[in-house]
């Protein structure tokens, strides 16, 4: 028995000698790559600056193209929106039934910022062939509303006159 005990002890205290040197082997090899990774590093340390200036002069080019096209839109934008001009002579006269204004109104100039009364849009008031006009599309919420021989650019909801064009209709 004193013999397999003695035999059982030699192998395990191999076995440990020989995983402790695997282990010390293992973490000089690690402490070398780490070395070598901090020489480089310092080597290299000159090129790096430049290659993370070159990236950040790119990204700085970058911001500004971004800016450059969001000034363009909002500048594109305010043209579109002037297209709908407050008040505007219409550049050619159509044929239309004779307008009659609702009752208890009378015929008048309309202006931007004005309101128009609810009755002003009603359906027989309402320009919905604006096409045949010569009219763009409203935009969405807007409607155009005929008073007299002009036509209004008007909100559906409240009625704020936005663009004026005097006399389309003969």
């Amino acid at each position: 028995m004193k013999k397999i005990l003695t035999a059982t002890m030699a192998a395990v205290l191999a076995a440990t000698a020989v995983g402790a040197a695997g282990a010390a082997s293992a973490q000089s090899r690690d402490d070398r790559r780490y070395e070598q990774r901090q020489d480089n590093r310092q080597h290299n340390r000159h090129d790096g600056r430049d290659e993370r200036r070159d990236d950040r002069h790119d990204r700085r080019d970058d911001r500004r193209d971004f800016r450059r096209d969001q000034r363009q839109d909002r500048q594109e934008y305010r043209q579109d929106q002037r297209q709908y001009g407050r008040w505007q002579q219409a550049q050619r006269r159509y044929h239309a039934p004779r307008y009659v204004a609702p009752r208890g109104y009378a015929v008048r100039t309309w202006s931007y910022g004005q309101r128009m009364p609810s009755y002003y849009r009603s359906n027989g008031y309402v320009v919905n062939d604006y096409g045949r006009y010569g009219l763009r599309a409203p935009p969405r919420g807007y409607q155009y509303v005929r008073s007299g021989n002009d036509v209004v650019l008007a909100a559906v909801a409240g009625g704020l006159i936005t663009a004026v064009i005097a006399g389309l209709f003969n």
